[in-house]
């Protein structure tokens, strides 16, 4: 079967290299239909498993087009770029589908464009974090000069995650903000005090308070936070933190409101430490029973000294 597939996608490339001979009678190569059997070509080879042999057919398909001026020449790159995820050269599909984004962009199919940049990021996403989150953010820009808000915040909420999960913190606080004024143009209030409790949590792993409480003080502008059980529980934490009371904040971070959080978030929460370590609320001491046979202490028995007088 194999076999039988690269035999077809060789006879494929053979056409499409006929189709791009000039002679005597034939001035100008036809570039549509090699491209045509450069795509079959493509699919042969891909249908083997030949993965090298396809993406080589999927890259001359995108140059036939692009000298024929039509636009299929993106898709083309694309999909050289997803025979090279086959054989997991990720940051070279990456590349590619990079490439096709921005042909997308170009010649008018921004939505086209936002969903292979989307795609890269997801490919790349485990192998190399900080690459997904360039492409995370050039999706969102896509989808917000588009006036897409919701998609675009989606994609910002992927981008703020994997800056958490890499510590970058300070990158991170930038994100989450630019999500939760988004969140409040499209007044999607209770997302924006869930942005406001992953903020804080950020902030205080930056120790920085003042950013923290300056968050939670800012918010009191969006209707209904003041008085939310999220504004409660931020108060408390903030509270805690600033006495360096590690079992308040222990037990705020573990409530279901920050424990059902973003995985990442939660994460944060639960790691959360004050500082200098913290101080242990004091349980009130209760006093030793005597054993049996004991019937007074050192200082009973200095009473019991002089309870008759001195003479």
């Amino acid at each position: 079967m194999a076999a039988q597939k690269i035999n077809e996608g060789l006879e494929h490339l053979a056409k499409a290299e006929k189709y791009l001979k000039t002679g005597f009678l034939k001035w100008k190569p036809d570039y549509d239909s090699a491209a045509s059997e450069y795509g079959k070509a493509a699919v042969a080879f891909k249908n083997a498993k030949q993965f090298e042999q396809a993406k080589d057919a999927c890259l001359r398909e995108a140059v036939a087009h692009e000298n024929n001026r039509a636009y299929l020449f993106q898709l083309a790159y694309e999909q050289a770029g997803m025979m090279l995820k086959e054989m997991q050269k990720l940051p070279e599909a990456v590349q590619l589908i990079e490439k096709a984004s921005m042909m997308y962009l170009e010649n008018g199919t921004p939505d086209t464009a936002a969903m292979a940049l989307e795609r890269a990021g997801k490919l790349i996403e485990n192998v190399d974090p900080e690459k997904a989150v360039q492409l995370y953010q050039q999706t969102a820009n896509v989808f917000e000069n588009e006036e897409r808000l919701r998609q675009a915040v989606e994609l910002l909420g992927k981008a703020s995650r994997l800056l958490v999960r890499g510590r970058r913190f300070d990158e991170a606080a930038l994100s989450i903000q630019k999500e939760k004024n988004i969140y409040k143009e499209i007044e999607n209030y209770p997302t924006c005090y869930k942005k406001t409790i992953a903020q804080v949590l950020v902030h205080l792993h930056r120790n920085d308070y003042v950013a923290a409480e300056r968050c939670v003080r800012e918010s009191y502008s969006i209707p209904g936070f003041n008085g939310s059980e999220d504004c409660a529980a931020l108060e408390q934490l903030l509270e805690g933190y600033d006495q360096q009371d590690q079992d308040q904040v222990s037990d705020v971070c573990n409530s279901p409101l920050f424990k059902y959080m973003d995985n990442d978030y939660a994460k944060l929460g639960l790691s959360l430490v004050v500082p200098g370590g913290g101080i242990k609320k004091k349980s009130p001491a209760t006093p030793q029973a005597k054993p049996d046979g004991v019937t007074a202490t050192a200082a009973d028995e200095e009473e019991d000294e002089y309870s008759g007088g001195l003479c």
